[in-house]
């Protein structure tokens, strides 16, 4: 992939914001200054070599890995395959834009001479966590788009799940200045952190994990774990599915739709990952339960 061009010189938005807040503590109130999380919109931009331009998606994000969740976001859609389809990513270099809007548009430049199909992204104009027709139709076009079963992938003890999340808080950056952040981390199937990308939005954090992965040339990702810190939603599952990632866990509930998808396209789907616990709502032949003392095969 080519060099991603960027402004320079202008002010860039960064993941926490600082702010005068009035703190109240029981019969006290005082003034100090706190950070919180960045919330920016991102328009993510298609062209073709055609030279043809396409504006696919908005949605509120934390600034910060913008290219990767560019990136992630057309391979969670199925816009593309992987990043040998991508020329460069690059900030808006528009001059009759106002200086901070430069940084809330990133346009993907494709190398094929046709833009792509892109009529399956119009309920995305303005990302919402909504599939926006039914939960039948949703996996219906998924299978449409060409999504086919995760590899095989690891076997996972039940004890390295249940140590995820604290590797995963330990690896939150930002969420330890700001506490409103979701995250999504990529591990081995030993527990090893790799990556964490976080965001605002559940699914933005899922996208700058899996962008990371493309622009690494790591996809598919079926050697590893990812586990998001929210709740696993079907958009959640949906992006794994499409990076190839054969176990999801998540520190949340999961939904109906979510575990159909993992059923439908073989992923292990953990949830209520939190204080030594999980269950397991599909795909429970890669978790390697923990041994009961006092039990055995033959009793």
């Amino acid at each position: 992939m080519g060099a991603a061009t960027v402004m320079t010189g202008l002010r860039r938005p960064g993941p926490r914001t600082r702010v005068g807040v009035a703190a109240h503590d029981h019969d006290r109130s005082t003034r100090r200054v706190d950070y919180v999380a960045t919330e920016e919109p991102l328009e993510i931009r298609v062209t073709s070599g055609d030279g043809s331009t396409q504006r696919l998606a908005i949605t509120m994000r934390t600034p910060g890995s913008d290219f990767e969740l560019a990136v992630g976001f057309l391979v969670g859609e199925g816009v593309i395959d992987d990043a040998n389809e991508i020329a460069t990513v690059r900030y808006c270099v528009d001059r009759d834009l106002d200086e901070e809007q430069r940084y809330n548009i990133v346009t993907v430049d494709l190398r094929g001479h046709r833009m792509p199909d892109l009529r399956g992204l119009e309920r995305h104009f303005t990302t919402t966590s909504a599939c926006g027709v039914c939960g039948r139709a949703c996996l219906e076009s998924l299978q449409l788009r060409g999504i086919v079963q995760v590899a095989a992938g690891p076997s996972v003890a039940a004890d390295t799940l249940t140590s995820l999340p604290n590797k995963l808080r330990a690896g939150q950056s930002v969420f330890e200045r700001t506490g409103g952040l979701h995250a999504a981390g990529l591990f081995t199937a030993e527990g090893e952190l790799l990556e964490v990308r976080e965001d605002v939005g559940r699914h933005n954090a899922m996208d700058k994990l899996v962008g990371w992965a493309a622009m690494q040339r790591q996809l598919p990702l079926d050697d590893h774990i990812v586990l998001v810190s929210g709740r696993a939603s079907y958009e959640l599952v949906q992006k794994a599915a499409t990076a190839g990632v054969p176990v999801l866990a998540a520190i949340s509930a999961p939904s109906s739709l979510a575990v159909d998808v993992a059923e439908q396209f073989g992923l292990t789907l953990a949830a209520f990952v939190r204080g030594g616990r999980f269950n397991v709502y599909a795909g429970n032949h890669r978790v390697i339960a923990a041994t009961v003392p006092g039990m055995s095969d033959a009793g």
